[in-house]
């Protein structure tokens, strides 16, 4: 069943993006920070954990949990140092993911580099 569940809640945010992608004037990048910040919202309310609790992989997809990561440096960093933590929180907790994206990224670029027509 957790099988199911994961991937029924996944197929639905994914399809959801696709609608908005699809029936909006929304650009791409425009939807991807919707989503980060609405996984930042669903965190702070209190949602997200229960979402993943239920459908496990399917309710982590990446910018959804990219925001709740956020959501969560945050608070620990604020809890910790005070109003000061919110510049620093979501750096802590997100450096891997930013890193591993900039990395990936730059090789990318490099192996699949586009031929230039003269």
């Amino acid at each position: 069943m957790d099988y199911l569940n994961a991937f029924w809640v996944g197929g639905l945010i994914c399809a959801l993006v696709q609608i908005l992608l699809d029936r909006t004037k929304l650009l791409p990048g425009r939807v991807m920070v919707l989503l980060v910040c609405t996984g930042t919202v669903l965190g702070a309310l209190g949602i997200y954990e229960k979402l993943i609790d239920f459908a496990g992989a399917g309710a982590s997809v990446p910018l959804l949990g990219f925001g709740n990561t956020l959501w969560k440096g945050i608070k620990k960093a604020v809890d910790k140092q005070g109003l000061l933590g919110i510049f620093q929180g979501g750096f802590e907790s997100s450096a891997v993911g930013i890193s591993a994206a900039l990395i990936f990224g730059y090789l990318a670029s490099l192996i699949f580099k586009p031929k230039m027509k003269k």
